[in-house]
């Protein structure tokens, strides 16, 4: 067995320099697990520390390990958690990344990165099993000390920064459309409660702040569920409205006396003629190359990011085992592959070439006041509402292990970690373009960090040479995915510097 870090490793994944000042008495004992692996055991006997497991135990007593924590978790309940931490604001973005690729082509590439991202959680939990740590950010303590830790903990915040910000930005551009049609008013009035950016900031304070202060993070577990049922729903409507919407659709126009709009060429460049999509804009393409692929990439590796919650999710399963982790996170990879594919599908079946980066913005284009999709807004507002305070809570968690690693729980902190963290967020939403800005540049940085860099090179550092020497297969493999991690990472930031340059993409600020 590997010498144990110079650090104490506690039920939530703080961290503790032995060589400081204990803040909390701890006892430490070496257990075997099942398959005979040691590992290192911390008891918090007065319960002193920051608690983030999900549910505290039914008879109220707090025996809090780490390796050994005994998770209530059940493995279905397990699979809406971490299959709402793998679904969120990227499915409504996945149809305008298929009209950018064709549709062989899309699933070539969301076949690799689902793939590619269960492959790094077996990665993760072979390290975890290994050093018996259950915390992203410590693996990277353990793999590197230090910088390994800050550079774990950076990924993570901007990483879930960016889903955050993207999930807000939804609410953003849909909570007023859901007031505009409920009201039945004017789309061009300058109403405040129309303006997205006043909505999500009353949004942000008087129902995601709340849920944010709470201690325990298994209470919002429960709305996984709800959550993914919103999502489905979603898909559902994606694929009825594709046989109920004809091609070329025509557009609505808010005239009265229904005169269609006259618009010569649309922010997409595709050509109108009178109000409707002209009839070359109706055929599917199976491949397609322009300046927007590039986004595709970026697009998917952000829609699979659940790595940072997978060792949490683990730590609470009912009878933890790595091959039963590993299946889990397979079924809920699968299920959410599946979704992605069909949004992804009909989404662009229904509009091809005219869809918009935002996939339900482009239904506002046919009836505003459309009632079905009317229901669809109001479920993908309430599903992303309510995600935003599950995933503050890493967020909130990888800046005290930096910041406060020897620290016990403080409300004052807790509270204030996560004004200031909404308070940033709500500015990147304010002042974004577009939502496909968000997607991209997370999606090309601090993404492949998370699922293909970081899980590899944890691998490589963690498991002994005498287990499994540097020229061994396993150890090869990893190499070889830490590597197309940064080709990928590259690539990815080269090609969307490139349509800066040009003033294409974001750099016009469109879509």
């Amino acid at each position: 067995m590997m010498e144990p870090a110079q650090s104490e490793i506690l039920s939530n994944g703080k961290s503790h320099d032995l060589g400081g000042e204990m803040v909390v008495p701890m006892k430490m004992m070496q257990e075997e697990d099942v398959n005979g692996t040691q590992t290192v055991r911390f008891d918090d006997p007065d319960g002193a520390l920051e608690n983030e497991e999900f549910l505290p135990s039914g008879d109220g007593k707090k025996n809090i390990h780490f390796t050994d924590f005994e998770g209530k978790t059940s493995f279905g309940m397990s699979v809406f958690n971490l299959g709402n931490a793998i679904m969120g604001s990227g499915i409504l973005g996945l149809a305008y990344a298929m009209a950018n690729t064709g549709i062989l082509l899309f699933l070539f590439l969301l076949t690799a990165v689902a793939a590619l991202s269960s492959y790094s959680i077996h990665l993760l939990l072979k390290s975890s099993g290994i050093v018996g740590i259950r915390a992203y950010e410590l693996l990277g303590y353990r793999a590197f000390g230090t910088p390994g830790k800050m550079a774990a903990g950076i990924a993570i915040t901007l990483q879930n920064i960016g889903a955050m910000s993207s999930y807000l930005y939804i609410v953003k551009s849909e909570l007023p459309l859901v007031i505009q049609t409920f009201l039945k008013a004017d789309p061009e009035s300058h109403l405040w409660y129309l303006n997205g950016n006043y909505l999500v900031v009353m949004v942000s304070a008087s129902i995601i702040l709340p849920l944010a202060l709470m201690k325990q993070l298994g209470y919002l577990g429960y709305t996984s569920g709800f959550s993914l049922s919103c999502m489905v729903f979603f898909l559902s409507a994606v694929i009825y409205k594709k046989f109920q919407i004809p091609c070329p659709f025509e557009e609505f126009s808010a005239n009265s006396t229904a005169e269609h709009l006259s618009l010569n060429v649309s922010s997409h460049g595709h050509e109108y003629n009178n109000g409707l999509v002209h009839e070359d804009d109706c055929t599917p393409r199976l491949f397609k190359l322009n300046s927007q692929t590039a986004y595709t990439i970026p697009i998917l590796a952000f829609a699979f990011v659940c790595h940072p919650e997978v060792l949490p999710i683990y730590t609470e399963l009912r009878n933890p085992t790595q091959k039963r982790m590993q299946k889990l996170s397979n079924i809920s990879i699968l299920v959410m592959y599946t979704m992605y594919f069909l949004a992804a599908l009909f989404g662009y079946l229904t509009f091809l070439g005219n869809v918009e980066p935002e996939l339900l913005h482009t239904y506002s284009r046919i009836d505003p006041y459309d009632t079905l999709i009317l229901c669809v807004r109001v479920a993908v507002l309430t599903a992303v509402t309510l995600t935003v305070p599950i995933v503050l809570f890493p967020v909130r968690r990888a800046i005290q292990h930096m910041l406060f690693p020897t620290k016990s729980f403080n409300w004052l902190r807790h509270i204030g970690i996560a004004m200031v963290l909404l308070t940033l967020i709500n500015m990147l939403v304010i002042f974004a373009p577009n939502i496909l800005s968000i997607f991209s540049i997370i999606g090309a940085t601090s993404a492949p960090c998370l699922i293909f860099i970081f899980p590899a090179v944890f691998y490589i550092r963690i498991v002994p040479k005498e287990d499994e020497p540097m020229n061994s297969v396993p150890k090869i493999m990893a190499a070889c995915f830490a590597a197309l991690g940064v080709i990928f990472m590259v690539m990815s930031l080269s090609f969307i510097i490139i349509d800066w340059s040009t003033g294409g993409g974001l750099a016009a600020g469109g879509h």
